[in-house]
């Protein structure tokens, strides 16, 4: 008796029409699966993708098992079965996958299969700049060596199985050769341009000099031609980072690449005194190298190293000049030193002397009969001086002199750089050496003569007494005798003080602290109301009335924008003439989080400070806004930073204007952000070095809310601008250079075309 086909829903009959798929009539394309004599490998990471490959549909079989997506691939394989399996009704022991097959339709939705139709189409266009695109981890699509087959695991557990469903109904498509982007699993890297060595390489030497451990992939396009797409980020300004992609598109790129940063590599971990080689971003996106500002590429690094080689071999020189030159300068400390030892051991024995003499009659007369007969001027002349001969250290250095003089090179390699710059290096400690112990000797120096000076003058007294032996006994006689003063100890030629570098990321919620204090003391309600005006867009009208330059139709304007505003925001109706709260906006038992602080503060509100209702006239606004503009100043004067601190302004296409009072950010990054999405292809990015003492208006949390509870939590929580007023800083510009920076036109498309655009930097001191 034949077996009763199984009734369908209509909404699984509508997918299977969508699919293309009759259940009754399976293609034999469907059913055929060959061998795949896979095997798992023992050392696998099924997270990190190495190969993406454009793949005939036709050439990939479906395994169907029951795990799920995060299983091992181990287990997954173990329990897999064909498709066909899954397809099949009539055999009772498929029953179970046949059912699982229709419970997986059942989920799956139409949508979810044509969001996939839709990226795959624009993958066939174009491959992401990152490469990897938003769904690429629901492609469990693997690769048998040994049967030299592709082929899918659909996990049945899983709760997607849009991509299982979209391949299954291209396999149905007739009269197409359909290709898919996909990445591909269990593959390492083919070796084909580069080494797997070689692979580890690039990841580790890119991590030196971008901070950021890149993504490196093996991309084969629609003609199964192969490139290895390097993909991260880099470090282009402090710490600003941008994306990068360098796309190596054959042996001879991939071994150049290969070659050009191990070559930096190994000259930045060896010598990093002497080589710190910088990136910046090419006008493809492409990660580039500098170094002194001149860019290095594959093509000149040679060049660069000759140059390199012979800068180094001029330092050599020098330093084995200053070398002899410091040692010689030293033996004549050491001589001077020595006679100045010399001669204070006498003056001292001469004091000594008379110290013991004084205790006894006959010691006094002794002593004075004795320091008598000759006059000590507390000089002691070296008529004859030694001549130092040239120890075997000198010797040495003339080695060295002689050996740095050798025939030059059109071409020098990193072993001869590297040895130059170590014997370099090791030049320099000497001569870093020869400077400490001649600055101590010095100091010495100094302090021994101060000692010989007090010890003359200690001699000089006790002789002045000497004129008579009664003089000399009555002063002999005295107890109390003047001690003898020491020389005084102080720095000679001594380095630059190090100073802390205030480090936003780490010391920002101290400094934060810290303003938020000082400014709750120093500030007024009125104040703090007013500057809470600066954090809104009216800053704008606000500098425009400190220049001079708001006439009243731009008053009016603005007046217009904040009534409309108000109105949108329902703080305003079109009938209130008078707001009863004022600025209190809530009652006081309702509370707000500020970094998981609860408080029961009410948020500061424009439209309250500046009095904005139906009737509010221009003039009044007026008024209004200049008062603002007293009190901001006001506030200025009295509140100075706590230390330190670099803060940044970005500004599209123009210049700063330094008669305004301006927003800086306290973070780079974040105002980068805040810009890079306008239009201009040229940012000016601003960077003052403000000094301890200057005056600048931290927007701590005390500048948002009302603290009336006395509730509001001390810190710099919702911002991380500063307020400067321009006109009142000395600005000398420090450094003036440029960065390229990549931008995505729409960040969470994975086809966002990039922009690359340029940021210059200009750095000022206060």
């Amino acid at each position: 008796m034949p077996k009763k086909s199984i009734e369908l829903p209509e909404n699984i009959e509508e997918k299977l029409t969508y699919i293309g798929l009759n259940l009754e009539k399976i293609p034999a394309s469907i059913k055929k699966f060959e061998p795949l004599e896979f095997r798992v490998p023992k050392f696998y990471d099924e997270k990190q993708y190495r190969q993406y490959k454009y793949l005939p549909v036709k050439d990939i079989q479906i395994l169907l098992s029951p795990t799920n997506r995060l299983d091992d691939i181990e287990e997954k394989y173990r329990k897999a079965s064909p498709l066909a399996d899954y397809l099949d009704s009539k055999n009772e022991k498929n029953i179970l996958k046949y059912t699982t097959f229709l419970s997986m339709l059942k989920q799956v939705k139409i949508e979810d299969i044509q969001k996939i139709e839709e990226e795959q189409t624009k993958l066939n266009e174009q491959i992401p700049f990152k490469v990897k695109f938003e769904g690429n981890y629901l492609w469990q699509i693997y690769y048998s060596e040994n049967a030299d087959k592709y082929f899918m695991i659909v996990p049945t557990e899983d709760s997607d199985y849009s991509t299982f469903f979209y391949l299954l109904k291209k396999k149905l498509e007739k009269g197409r050769t359909s290709k898919i982007f996909v990445p591909i699993r269990n593959v390492g890297y083919s070796s084909q341009y580069l080494k797997k060595s070689e692979f580890e390489d690039i990841e580790n030497y890119l991590w030196l000099f971008t901070k950021d451990w890149p993504l490196v992939y093996e991309v084969y396009d629609k003609n199964n031609k192969l490139s290895i797409d390097i993909v991260g980020e880099t470090q282009v300004y402090g710490k600003i980072k941008s994306p990068y992609k360098m796309k190596l598109k054959n042996k001879d790129q991939a071994t150049e690449f290969y070659k050009l940063v191990k070559a930096m590599f190994i000259l930045q971990t060896e010598l990093p005194h002497y080589f710190n080689f910088k990136t910046n971003i090419g006008k493809n996106g492409e990660i580039e190298f500098y170094i002194d500002d001149k860019k290095i590429q594959y093509i000149n690094i040679a060049e660069w190293m000759s140059q390199a080689y012979k800068k180094g071999k001029i330092r050599t020189q020098e330093v084995i000049s200053l070398t002899e030159t410091n040692e010689k300068k030293l033996d004549d400390l050491k001589t001077e030193v020595s006679m100045q030892e010399i001669e204070y051991l006498a003056k001292e024995k001469q004091i000594s002397t008379f110290l013991e003499c004084k205790k006894s009659f006959f010691g006094k007369f002794k002593y004075y009969f004795k320091y008598s007969k000759k006059k000590n001027k507390g000089k002691i002349e070296d008529k004859n001086k030694t001549v130092v001969e040239q120890d075997e250290g000198e010797k040495q250095v003339n080695k060295k002199k002689k050996k740095a003089e050798k025939e030059e090179k059109s071409n020098y390699t990193i072993e001869e750089l590297l040895e130059l710059y170590k014997e370099l290096e090791r030049l320099e400690n000497i001569l870093k050496n020869l400077v400490f112990d001649i600055n101590s000797l010095k100091l010495k120096k100094k302090n021994m003569s101060k000692k010989i000076e007090n010890a003359t003058s200690y001699i000089e007294e006790i002789d002045s007494h000497k004129k008579s032996i009664f003089e000399f006994w009555r002063y002999s006689n005295k107890d109390e005798m003047s001690a003898l003063p020491e020389g005084e100890e102080e720095a000679v030629d001594s380095f630059k003080r190090i100073t802390k570098v205030f480090d936003y990321e780490e010391d920002l919620e101290k400094f934060g602290k810290m303003m938020d204090k000082i400014q709750r003391r120093i500030l007024s309600k009125q104040e703090t109301d007013s500057l809470y005006i600066t954090s809104t867009n009216l800053i704008d009208i606000l500098n425009q009335l400190k220049r001079n330059e708001a006439g009243p139709k731009d008053i009016e304007a603005s007046l217009r924008d904040i009534k409309k505003e108000a109105i949108q925001e329902k703080t305003l109706t079109e009938n209130d003439e008078f707001d009863i709260f004022g600025a209190v906006s809530q009652d006081m038992s309702k509370t707000s989080r500020i970094n998981n602080q609860k408080h029961r503060e009410i948020e500061k509100d424009k439209f309250s400070i500046l009095d904005i209702t139906k009737n509010t006239k221009p003039i009044g606004y007026k008024l209004s806004l200049e008062k603002i503009i007293e009190d901001v100043k006001n506030a200025l004067e009295k509140v100075t930073i706590s230390e330190d601190l670099p803060i940044y302004k970005a500004i599209p296409g123009k210049s700063i204007n330094e008669k305004d009072i301006n927003l800086f950010n306290i973070n780079p990054e974040k105002e980068i952000k805040e810009v890079i999405k306008q239009k201009s292809d040229q940012i000016n990015f601003y960077k003052i070095n403000l000094k301890k003492g200057n005056n600048a208006i931290s927007y701590t949390n005390n500048i948002f809310y009302d603290n009336q509870n006395k509730t509001l939590p001390i810190g710099q929580d919702l911002s991380t601008k500063i307020l400067v007023d321009m006109t009142k800083l000395f600005l000398t510009l420090k450094e003036n250079i440029s960065f390229q920076i990549v931008e995505f036109e729409n960040e969470k498309d994975d086809f966002s075309k990039i922009v690359i655009k340029t940021i210059n930097v200009f750095e000022y001191d206060t």
